[in-house]
């Protein structure tokens, strides 16, 4: 993922800065059918079972998640497009979003599993 939203655009000028910005504790990944730098990830399904999952990451430079990222579903919820990050299990502010290498169709129960190491947070 390479595309910073607005709001981590201006957490990094802030801490560029030296002016402290309030940094995440936790992010999240979610997915959607859609993404902005103004609005990070859209169209996350509802009503399917599913919720954004913790995700953690580890490198220099570029991060990768460490371990694997199970997403369920209960139920058909269309065809997700976008991966984001998050600061919140829910609601919260959208950090970076990017397109799926290919698209992921939920036509009915599951579980999409994004193994470790499969998502990239690029400096670039």
């Amino acid at each position: 993922m390479t595309d910073l939203t607005d709001h981590a655009k201006n957490l990094l000028a802030r801490a560029l800065c030296a002016r402290l910005p309030t940094l995440p504790t936790a992010v999240f990944a979610a997915l959607g059918t859609g993404g902005s730098d103004a609005t990070g990830l859209t169209g996350e399904p509802a009503g399917t079972g599913y919720a954004r999952q913790r995700a953690t990451f580890t490198g220099t430079g570029m991060q990768r998640n460490v371990d694997a990222i199970r997403f369920t579903f209960t139920g058909a919820a269309g065809t997700m497009t976008h991966i984001g990050l998050f600061d919140a299990v829910t609601g919260g502010n959208p950090l970076t979003w990017s397109t799926l290498q290919a698209p992921l169709t939920v036509a009915g129960p599951g579980v999409a599993i994004f193994t470790g190491n499969a998502l990239t947070v690029t400096p670039e």
